[in-house]
């Protein structure tokens, strides 16, 4: 059930992404900007593409790759997620974890994208130094119904571009919330283990398999 939970979190972060049309016009270069630009090119692809709003899990892993995922440092992210698993790993298992780390959230993705419709986002302002290279971008999903949701977006600076290693709905980080995950899974059964049981939880929420 806590499982199922925060895979319901995760698809609000798929949603939020569909959802920076609102947004005002920021200011290029900016770690916020990007945010902007991302959601806003997101919105207008989904809502282009009907077979990705219906869950078409290769098309939806096209669009990441072309338009997220040279934004996000995931190296960084399923380190920090796999803890100190990740530098017991041998580079092969590195490999295997982000590959199977990645697969598990965008099942959870395609799953989330054909409920966009009427969010936005209100961007918060920016509480870093001019020359920081390590920042939060807080913002907040704003719903037809309901009350506001949190979500923010922990970025670093690598060379001259900005990148996403960490992502928190609701007050709950995504890479401490799986390092936990990860960190009681690979204690039972080492790295090995830990791969098998992305890779066994990838089959389960594979197309055609009931959740």
């Amino acid at each position: 059930m806590l499982y199922r939970k925060f895979l319901s979190l995760l698809a609000i972060v798929a949603t939020a992404f569909a959802g920076f049309g609102a947004a005002p016009a920021l200011a290029s270069g900016t770690p916020d900007a990007l945010i902007q630009k991302l959601g806003t090119e997101m919105i207008e692809r989904i809502k282009a593409d009907k077979a990705i709003q219906g869950g078409d899990f290769d098309k939806l892993s096209a669009l990441v790759d072309e338009l997220v995922m040279p934004h996000v440092n995931f190296q960084r992210m399923t380190a920090l997620a796999a803890g100190r698993w990740w530098r017991q790993a041998t580079p092969e298992q590195q490999q295997q974890l982000m590959t199977e780390f990645r697969t598990m959230l965008l099942r959870t993705y395609s799953g989330a994208l054909a409920a966009v419709e009427d969010q936005s986002i209100r961007m918060k302002p920016m509480r870093a130094a001019a020359d920081a290279s390590d920042v939060i971008v807080r913002s907040e999903i704003v719903q037809p119904r309901g009350e506001p949701i949190q979500l923010d977006y922990r970025m670093h600076k690598v060379d001259a571009a900005w990148k996403i290693y960490d992502v928190n709905v609701l007050g709950v980080w995504l890479v401490e919330t799986y390092r936990t995950q990860f960190g009681q899974e690979a204690s039972r059964s080492g790295v090995d283990g830990l791969i098998k049981s992305l890779a066994d939880k990838n089959r389960e929420f594979a197309p055609g398999k009931k959740s």
